[in-house]
């Protein structure tokens, strides 16, 4: 008897269940082509595993209770999966989605299999390919009773860091997919801060891909440190080998994006959570799709011709310390949707343990975790990481360069919505008094909806006044 199942043997499968045999378990595989089956099992004929051609097969194999985590397309596929495999579990067995699934359907998920006295979980997996061979950041969510079963497996081949391994349990029903979701709406906030950074020095100052990758390798050895520096600077140094030239400028620039960015602006919206440097990235990608737009308008709408910055170095700290305040915000905002999140659906989910988990093997690996781990070891309720002692400080030794960075570009043109959309953020969340005063009288003056007295506080009776 096998203990442990994976259907679906597509790169990130087969790579997790190749991680998970090199950690000492037993793994029957099954995929719906069975040629894929036979392959990974022929190919890998020295190691621990158990071909199978039938679901039948693949749920006789493995011992109880079972441990089966499927790794295929998100949405209708999982559904009609778990139809199949229902009437061939039994009571106490754990089905494990892999896949990047809206968290509400792992919440109904969930509630079915439970009438059957079976777990369901749903688990975030971040890292990519690398990650699901060599170590991934997991983000399981489920009933206690199914992360305890699967509990050795997930911390045997996760990514580890310093804080040890990246898992922790998230919470019940879709309390793990939901924090994958926020990690990659914060990666698409990282993505294009990083973007315009780019942007500014390449425009800016007229920088080679060359002279970049100095530049970011430069911060990857300080406070910007993360992953996605990382790869960046390598992305500069690589070479088209058709033209020589620098192969980032042979890439078209549409962006793509699979739905989790999107879901992570809807939740937000629906939770009333502000997250404008997510939406202002998820908007980035979408213009950027708009190619032929975009080239026809710039042949007929007016531009600005950007002025060199007198100061080449001061300039690039300019933008480093933009890049790093922005960042925070992005966090912030991603963490006080998490935080809302839990708050709506019960989860209690760990901010400081979120934190550790995303240190190594996801996307968003970065030196700046350690600091939001402190944050919230100092105060695990807190309500936003802006109010933290040390980004506080950050904050407050950054943002003079940061508006220097959002003037410039916008002073010459260069869209670099995500720097000021954070920095709009950050100027709003530290105003006591803000301009919708004006809004609510405006909407009591025209539909009746009532206001409370600045003068009476936030505990006022609301009063409509007649205007005109």
């Amino acid at each position: 008897m096998t203990q442990f199942g994976m259907i679906g043997l597509g790169v990130m499968g087969a790579n997790l269940a190749l991680n998970i045999e090199e950690h000492g378990f037993t793994v029957a595989v099954w995929n719906r082509e069975q040629e894929k089956t036979r392959q990974f099992v022929a190919e890998n004929a020295a190691k621990k595993f158990t071909g199978t051609t039938t679901l039948e097969e693949f749920v006789g194999a493995l011992e109880r209770p079972r441990r089966i985590m499927m790794m295929i397309k998100a949405g209708a596929p999982v559904d009609e999966m778990l139809g199949k495999l229902l009437p061939l579990l039994a009571d106490g067995d754990v089905v494990i989605d892999g896949g990047n699934s809206w968290f509400k359907d792992t919440q109904l998920r969930a509630a079915r299999l439970l009438e059957h006295n079976l777990h369901f979980v749903g688990s975030g997996v971040s890292g990519g390919e690398d990650g699901a061979r060599f170590g991934p950041s997991l983000m399981p969510g489920g009933t206690r009773e199914s992360w305890e079963s699967i509990r050795a497996v997930f911390e045997a081949i996760a990514a580890r860091s310093d804080s040890g391994p990246c898992v922790t349990y998230c919470g019940p029903d879709g309390a793990g997919h939901f924090v994958k979701m926020v990690h990659n709406g914060i990666e698409y906030g990282d993505m294009q801060l990083i973007a315009e950074a780019y942007d500014l020095l390449r425009r800016g100052l007229g920088l080679e891909a060359e002279a970049l990758a100095g530049i970011f390798d430069e911060w990857n050895r300080g406070p910007l440190q993360s992953f996605l520096i990382e790869i960046t600077a390598k992305i500069f140094r690589k070479r088209d080998p058709e033209t020589g030239a620098a192969l980032v400028d042979k890439v078209l620039d549409k962006a793509g994006q699979k739905g989790t960015g999107k879901w992570t602006a809807q939740v937000a919206l629906d939770l009333a959570v502000p997250i404008p440097t997510i939406a202002a990235a998820i908007d980035a990608r979408v213009l950027s799709s708009m190619k032929s737009e975009r080239v026809a308008a710039a042949k007929v709408l007016p531009e600005a011709t950007p002025t060199r910055p007198e100061n080449a170095q001061q300039f690039i700290s300019d933008v480093h310390d933009a890049l790093y305040a922005a960042k925070i915000c992005s966090y912030a905002q991603g963490f006080a949707l998490m935080q809302a999140g839990s708050r709506e659906w019960n989860w209690s989910i760990n901010m400081r343990e979120t934190a550790r988990i995303w240190k190594a093997g996801c996307i968003i690996r970065a030196k700046f975790l350690d600091s939001i781990m402190r944050a919230y070891e100092q105060r695990a309720d807190l309500p936003n990481l802006l109010l933290d002692d040390a980004f506080r400080q950050d904050l407050a030794k950054s943002h003079e360069a940061w508006r220097r960075a959002v003037t410039y570009a916008q002073t010459n043109g260069i869209p670099a919505p995500a720097f000021a959309a954070s920095l709009n953020y950050f100027d709003s969340y530290r105003t006591a008094n803000l301009p919708q005063n004006l809004t609510q009288a405006q909407r009591d003056y025209f539909g009746a909806h009532t206001y409370q007295r600045s003068d009476q506080g936030e505990d006022a009776p609301f009063v409509h006044s007649e205007w005109d």
